[in-house]
């Protein structure tokens, strides 16, 4: 178990800066799953649910792990009052001609205005706040799937 205990960081180094989407969590969900099966020499063939191996493994999910991390980044950046690029990239806004055809990207605010609102940066002034609506957001991403 040792090895997936070095792999979790790796997966998600720099996975603050992404913005989560339901395709990204899937592929992440199933690369942990591919990772802890070859870990513990289980074939898809055997038929051991994924609820076993992740007790056998006892490694936190890395939805689990993605979400505090953004989330943890999210008010750092907030707070942050030094001037540096991070809250000036949040708030700039491309200067293109038209608009692409179809639904907007998700943007890396979107699901954290979802949960703290769209004076999130307001909120994540008030760490006490901040950490309780953490578990919200992580929760919003564990419940599905």
């Amino acid at each position: 178990m040792i090895g997936l205990q070095c792999v979790l960081p790796v997966m998600t180094y720099g996975t603050e800066t992404w913005p989560l989407t339901m395709g990204l969590i899937r592929r992440l969900r199933v690369a942990q799953r591919a990772m802890e099966r070859a870990m513990l020499g289980v074939s898809l063939r055997d038929q051991i649910r994924n609820e076993e191996i992740r007790r056998r493994t006892r490694v936190t999910d890395i939805t689990q792990r993605v979400a505090k991390l953004k989330w943890q980044w999210a008010g750092h950046i907030a707070r942050r009052t030094d001037g540096r690029w991070g809250l000036k990239v949040l708030e700039w806004r491309p200067r293109t001609g038209k608009r692409s055809v179809g639904r907007p990207s998700t943007r890396w605010t979107d699901d954290i205005r979802r949960v703290a609102g769209s004076r999130w940066r307001q909120a994540a002034q008030d760490r006490v706040l901040w950490n309780s609506l953490q578990k919200t957001y992580v929760h919003q991403f564990t419940s599905i799937g």
